[in-house]
């Protein structure tokens, strides 16, 4: 690779520095759980910044009827409102639509637990905002639900790709890459599991602040990167992906969190959808150093020149975040 000309353009094009871009555009989530013969508990949670909420809304089947007016708070970054309904005849069959959600950039994900334990889980996105309750699904449908969520939590999630990209800008032998893309796995899959299962966990707050302190430092590094000499985390930097890749669990359990974890089917939905992140994050890996080729083929600038830009804008990005976590976080 002698030259990374096109890298700059391409790199503007795939990550623009927008501090709030990185995990703003959060799921709303519907949960409904019968409680009783056609009796269902429902809790809407849909995101919220301050006392500012997404403009979206929950259509039940017409037979639902709302026991008393639902409950409302703000809490977490999200506006949730709880209520009961009694639904005459039940919900198989019934139609189940998120209103709003066309005009936005956003998804729903909805989950339904019947009486007797069957439960459905269904993605709406802005081109399908509505479906028809089935009454059940097979586990591989809720699994490949929570996978899909995955692949694109990942993919939408610039400030973990930025990591990643820092990472794969920083390693030069091919080898000692996959060594660190997989140490970085392993990590972030040991926290993910443990916080989803509620073995230990992290405010989440401190936890998004602190990861864009993490892509600022592989920023810094790569900065400082010179020929022939040979720093800790270019000789060891499976060791700098571990020790993030913890933090970065963290992260990934809070989204989980806020998608919904539905507690009686945690294995499947935890496993498929940290298989999803993993996929996700393969898919960036290949595309990246697809571009980082084609970019080496067709351009002119010199690699040294185009990582130091690189890293600036990589550095420039992380800092924009950690400023506006760190004042959410003290807000």
């Amino acid at each position: 690779m002698t030259r990374l000309g096109t890298l700059p353009v391409l790199f503007l094009l795939m990550f623009p520095a927008v501090p709030g871009v990185a995990h703003e555009i959060r799921p709303a989530y519907l949960d409904m759980r019968e409680t009783g013969p056609d009796e269902f508990t429902v809790v809407w949670k849909v995101p919220a910044q301050g006392e500012m909420r997404l403009g979206l809304y929950a259509s039940l089947p017409k037979p639902c009827m709302a026991k008393a007016e639902p409950a409302r708070s703000i809490e977490g970054g999200a506006y949730l409102e709880r209520w009961t309904v009694a639904c005459a005849g039940g919900l198989k069959g019934g139609e189940i639509a998120i209103n709003g959600l066309r005009s936005t950039m956003t998804e729903a994900l909805v989950r339904i637990e019947y009486e007797n334990r069957d439960t459905e889980v269904v993605r709406l996105m802005p081109e399908a905002p509505s479906f028809v309750t089935a009454g059940a699904q097979t586990g591989l449908d809720v699994a490949r639900t929570y996978f899909l969520l995955g692949v694109d939590h990942i993919l939408s999630g610039l400030d973990h790709l930025l990591f990643v990209l820092a990472l794969i800008l920083l390693i030069r032998d091919r080898w000692m890459l996959v060594k660190t893309i997989t140490t970085f796995t392993i990590a972030h899959s040991i926290t993910l599991a443990g916080a989803s299962l509620g073995y230990f966990s992290l405010p989440q707050k401190p936890v998004e602040a602190t990861i864009a302190l993490s892509i600022a430092f592989v920023a810094s590094e790569l900065i400082k990167m010179k020929p022939g000499k040979s720093r800790l985390s270019e000789s060891y930097p499976w060791v700098v992906a571990f020790a993030f890749g913890l933090l970065h669990g963290f992260g990934f359990a809070g989204a989980l969190k806020e998608i919904g974890l539905p507690q009686s089917d945690v294995p499947l939905s935890l496993l498929t959808f940290n298989l999803g992140v993993e996929a996700g994050q393969l898919i960036f890996v290949a595309a990246a150093l697809g571009v980082l080729r084609a970019a080496g083929a067709l351009g002119t600038m010199q690699p040294a020149l185009a990582r130091q830009f690189s890293a600036y804008m990589i550095g420039t990005a992380a800092m924009l975040w950690l400023v506006s976590r760190i004042a959410g976080w003290t807000a």
